[in-house]
């Protein structure tokens, strides 16, 4: 909701509907639910609905680095199957601490996002062609890891089972992370709005500024309220929203971030202006099979297995809809990591919705490839220029 609050009306006009578009869905997508079925947002499900956007979240949060520059990466999903599979293989197999198996799981999530970037930025060989065949050559490996038993079952009361079991039930700590969050933005806003008023460029009045934290501290202590009548704050939701929170410090306030927007605009233009274009192509890559990697232990941590049946197609295609429904954009240079976190909350509580109305699967993919075809529609129309004003007949 953060991103939502910092759109200004001249930005949109100016290209790209930004996450506004997600924000209204996904309003829409509750309303509609909670008349169909009043346990909708009823606590319980609202909880769990917070603890299932993650693994997929975390997915296409790295993701959206990968879409800024203008490209794809296919090889998420497979590359979080294998990655869950290689944790739990070190894990039951190999007798490792759960801790030393899933770093060195999320390391070679890492390792395979790099070797993606290097083929790409190095070799000039097309991320759709060296990702796919990456995606094919995960799902082979995972099969061979996990051997003719077919599914892993590990320790469910231990570290990673516990990433997505455990709450902070006591109150006052969803309170804190609502108030962290409204107090960070208002800083942030003020601070950004004295830096552009210093530059002479367009800034928020203090006015505009207090109404926008105003709603997001009802929306954050609302959702802090509903939370705590359940269990209380999910760790898996506190971890998703510190890696939301960091990745997007890292594209929005560092000259790495600065650079990858850079790419995304265009790749000669950054060159020219002697940015580093291959360190930043190989490092997107790395953020993706990082996250991909993080994603994976997630999902696992649902069921405490991994299994030859992961759907790792399901994961690719349901990553991609949320970043591209949050409002990145599928040309580059536009979208923030905070897009994904409305993009996956939209897919998630259709899926949700639909299984509360006892609706077969299909249904729910049919729905989510609908708002992503109309999420891609709105992108092409907002990339495509205005066409210059007629000349007076008169004239």
């Amino acid at each position: 909701m953060r991103a939502c609050l910092d759109a200004r009306p001249g930005n949109l006009l100016a290209g790209g509907l930004g996450p506004v578009p997600a924000a209204i869905v996904l309003v829409l997508t509750w309303a509609v639910f909670q008349i169909l079925d009043p346990h909708f947002l009823s606590p319980r499900n609202l909880s769990n609905l917070s603890v299932d956007i993650v693994g997929t979240g975390l997915i296409a949060t790295g993701l959206v680095f990968v879409l800024l520059i203008g490209e794809i990466d296919l090889s998420v999903g497979a590359l979080s199957g294998f990655t869950a599979a290689l944790f739990a293989v070190l894990n039951v197999h190999h007798g490792l601490p759960e801790v030393l198996a899933a770093l060195l799981a999320v390391a070679a999530g890492c390792a395979a996002g790099a070797l993606n970037g290097v083929l790409f930025a190095r070799l000039g060989v097309a991320p759709f062609a060296v990702t796919l065949a990456a995606a094919l050559g995960w799902s082979g490996m995972l099969s061979i890891l996990l051997g003719g038993s077919g599914t892993i079952f590990f320790d469910d009361e231990g570290f990673v089972a516990t990433l997505t079991r455990y709450h902070f039930g006591h109150p006052a700590a969803a309170y804190i992370l609502a108030a962290l969050v409204t107090g960070t933005y208002f800083l942030a806003a003020r601070r950004r709005s004295r830096y552009h008023r210093a530059s002479g460029a367009a800034f928020s009045s203090t006015g505009e500024i207090a109404v926008r934290t105003a709603v997001l501290a009802l929306i954050a202590f609302a959702g802090a309220a509903v939370l705590n009548q359940y269990r209380g704050l999910p760790l898996a939701l506190l971890i998703f929203l510190v890696v939301v929170a960091g990745l997007d410090y890292g594209l929005r306030r560092t000259s790495y971030g600065r650079t990858v927007y850079a790419q995304g605009g265009s790749v000669e233009a950054a060159r020219r202006a002697g940015l580093h274009v291959v360190w930043v192509r190989i490092s997107v890559f790395m953020v993706s099979g990082t996250t991909a990697a993080l994603g994976g232990l997630f999902i696992a941590s649902r069921t405490s297995t991994v299994g030859a049946g992961s759907p790792s197609l399901n994961l690719l295609v349901n990553a991609v809809a949320a970043a591209v429904i949050g409002g990145t954009s599928l040309f580059g240079g536009r979208g923030r990591t905070w897009s994904a976190l409305l993009g996956i909350l939209v897919i998630q509580s259709v899926a949700s919705g639909m299984a509360l109305l006892g609706l077969r699967g299909a249904v729910q993919t049919t729905i989510t490839a609908g708002i992503l075809v109309i999420a891609i529609i709105a992108d092409a129309l907002a990339r495509r220029p205005r066409s210059a004003p007629r000349p007076d007949a008169r004239a």
